[in-house]
């Protein structure tokens, strides 16, 4: 039986559900809605609403937005759509009076009763669909809470699962897998050395629904988080909070234990499309909502989504609707969760008009530029192919960031053992000015990384020259290809220790060199301690613990994780490995150019040399800054390497990862002095020099 209840017309601002001292304030955008109904629940379990207020087109629409004032509704209250209207899949209409829809701006969402087969195709999905939530975005008290606000040069990055980094129960975590655990690996975090964590998704996604089944029988769930069903929302199944309108407060609760560690939190944003899929997907938000607002159809069969991305749809950011809903969104996540910066996935689909050509200048991205809101927010484009097209130039300015494959592919060659490559890395190296500073960028714009949660782990990267994705249940087609990895001539584990032995070196090779490059580094969750996913390049559907962080590899794997932790102190310390701009050719009191390059002779960096394996390059640091000379030979046999003069001063040697712990990275007051005018260094190793 239906309550009475006492309603007033409400306001169009802001959308979503708002909360107010005597009510709640519901507001929903639909153009082409001709019907709109809120219905309201008790509890996640309620079968039924006890009650549903069918909206005056009259008194409740105003500039499009369906809106109502409810007196007694408060936080905690659940809450859901229907929507009717033309239900013309040729005229690009899906209304369904039917299916049950959750508020595009829902502050948290109940999947308690979602069945996703109920909200496909005919039939009403009351009793089976997810439920938004009324949420209190200002109660918190965020207490003495301060943001760390660093520059992007002094950023070091550690790529995490939010719920992987913590589900194992050698995390020692109260509540493994939650933002909750997440906190309690602040001081972990702040020990390493990191101070900004770039959490995959942390937005409500469905995770309940089988993708596939594995060989063996077991389902297979949405682990990554990719696409996204409610923006606005922290994912339920990371919060340990037992009232769901609280959940958000669980989020925050980590954001604050982050910055009291000087850790600042980056989110991944995946708003270029949703979970809804093609037009065989699901109907519970924005395609009952208004699908051809919402949502890029075909011009010439609107029956059928525009999907230039590949994932079953695109959001059409062109409608200023949605445009509005996407800075709204990262607004909300900047004032109300203070999280410090998002990194933006599939972001082309921003960059294209209703013609699928380029803009010149992306509504939204200038528009999120030119929020208040927003102007102390790092934002980072995540493309594959950005640093390779011309989209690039299409950004506002440079407060923004790009993940830097060329980095990733061309490093991963080199350390490989690959020849010729002597000009792409010294490039590479010196923050890819050949890429981006033609755009306008400098190195701060620039991540570099050499692993992500897309591809091997590093100890995979030295461990495979195959990807081993079978338990994906897709016949191992799934995944790069290619990846420029080399196994040290065993492919997986070994139990051979010159095999062993040589894959941590190619570890250390591979981190000093991210750390000693300009531009911003980013390591991968668990690479500081061997973490593996056994082959595994492509882990989108594995919660499980081939991709969880396995704390027992911390005790296991202690001396890689100290020359981690050393390498990331030594680029803290030196300014010089933290440009703002790129070299220019300066020249230093002690006659050391900004960046001079060489090969085993001075000067003669063999960028022509096709045979060539092995590169040095000499940063003379300003002033009286510790000038930095790096060898890198990756031949397999010792090379020796002229050392350049530098005036008043010595070389000290600081790294060598041929060397076992504690010798591969000695402090620089115990460091030794280079009395030779020339070093050797041992094959497919790394050597790193300081001037005193």
């Amino acid at each position: 039986m239906e309550e009475k209840i006492r309603i007033a017309s409400g306001t169009a601002m802001p959308p979503g559900a708002s909360l107010c001292p005597d009510g709640v304030n519901f507001s929903v955008f639909s153009q082409n809605a001709e019907r709109m109904q809120l219905l309201l629940f008790h509890s996640h379990s309620d079968v039924k609403p006890y009650a549903v207020i069918t909206l005056d087109k009259l008194v409740n629409r105003t500039a499009l937005y369906w809106h109502v004032f409810v007196y007694g509704a408060h936080a905690g209250t659940y809450y859901a759509y229907r929507a009717a209207g033309p239900n013309e899949a040729a005229g690009g209409h899906r209304f369904d009076f039917e299916k049950i829809l959750i508020d595009p701006y829902s502050r948290a969402v109940s999947m308690k009763r979602w069945d996703r087969e109920s909200a496909i195709g005919r039939g009403d999905n009351l009793f089976k669909s997810m439920r938004s939530v009324v949420a209190d975005d200002d109660g918190y008290d965020w207490g003495g809470d301060r943001r760390p606000g660093l520059s992007r040069s002094e950023l070091v990055l550690y790529e995490a699962h939010p719920a992987g980094f913590t589900r194992s129960p050698g995390s020692g975590a109260l509540n493994p897998g939650t933002f909750g655990a997440f906190a309690e690996k602040a001081g972990y975090l702040k020990k390493l050395g990191v101070n900004a964590v770039l959490m995959l998704p942390v937005m409500q996604f469905d995770d309940k629904t089988p993708l596939r089944y594995a060989p063996g029988g077991s389902p297979l769930t949405n682990y990554w988080g990719y696409p996204g069903a409610a923006f606005f929302a922290p994912h339920s199944s990371y919060t340990a909070f037992a009232e769901e309108h609280l959940r958000p407060d669980e989020f925050r609760d980590m954001v604050k234990a982050m910055h009291a560690a000087g850790i600042e939190v980056i989110i991944d944003i995946s708003m270029s499309h949703s979970d809804e899929g093609d037009e065989r997907g699901p109907v519970y938000g924005f395609k009952g909502l208004d699908n051809c607002v919402y949502y890029r159809l075909k011009k010439d069969d609107p029956s059928r989504y525009d999907d230039p991305i590949a994932c079953g749809n695109a959001l059409n950011s062109s409608h200023p609707a949605v445009r509005r809903m996407i800075v709204d969104c990262l607004e909300f996540w900047a004032e109300k969760m203070r999280v410090d910066g998002f990194r933006f996935d599939e972001s082309s689909v921003f960059m294209k008009d209703e013609k699928n050509e380029n803009y010149r200048y992306s509504p939204v991205f200038w528009d999120i530029n030119f929020s208040a809101k927003l102007f102390q927010s790092k934002f980072f484009i995540k493309n594959h192919d950005i640093a390779a097209g011309d989209s690039i130039h299409n950004f506002p300015d440079d407060r923004w960031s790009f993940f830097n494959s060329d980095f990733k592919n061309d490093i991963r060659k080199f350390v490989k053992g690959e020849s010729g490559l002597a000009s792409k890395v010294a490039s590479r190296i010196a923050g890819s000015a050949d890429i981006f500073e033609k755009a306008g960028y400098g190195p701060g714009s620039v991540i570099n990384f050499i692993t992500s949660h897309e591809g091997f782990t590093l100890n995979d990267l030295v461990s495979y020259n195959q990807k081993h994705n079978y338990e994906n249940g897709e016949e191992n087609h799934d995944g790069p290809a290619v990846n420029y990895s080399w196994n040290c001539s065993i492919e997986g584990p070994s139990d051979a220790e010159g095999v062993e032995a040589l894959r941590e070196r190619q570890i250390k090779n591979f981190a000093a060199i991210l750390f000693v490059s300009q531009g911003v580094p980013l390591v991968l969750y668990g690479d500081e301690v061997r973490r593996t996913q056994n082959g595994n390049n492509n882990a989108y559907c594995q919660d499980n613990p081939s991709s969880w962080f396995d704390w027992g590899l911390l005790e296991k794997n202690r001396t890689l994780f100290r020359f981690f932790n050393k390498l990331i102190e030594f680029r803290k310390k030196h300014e010089t490995l933290r440009r703002r701009e790129y070299f220019k050719g300066a020249v230093n009191a002690r006659g050391l150019k900004d960046i001079g390059w060489h090969g085993c002779e001075l000067d003669r960096p063999g960028f022509d040399d096709t045979a060539s394996r092995a590169l040095a390059f000499t940063i003379g640091a300003p002033g009286d800054c510790c000038d930095i000379h790096v060898v890198m030979n990756m031949y397999w046999e010792p090379l020796e390497f002229k050392m350049p003069l530098v005036i008043g001063r010595s070389w000290h040697r600081i790294i060598d990862t041929f060397q076992p712990s504690p010798l591969d990275f000695i402090d620089e007051g115990s460091s030794e002095e280079i009395k030779t005018q020339a070093v050797t260094v041992n094959g497919r190793s790394v050597a790193v020099f300081i001037s005193k």
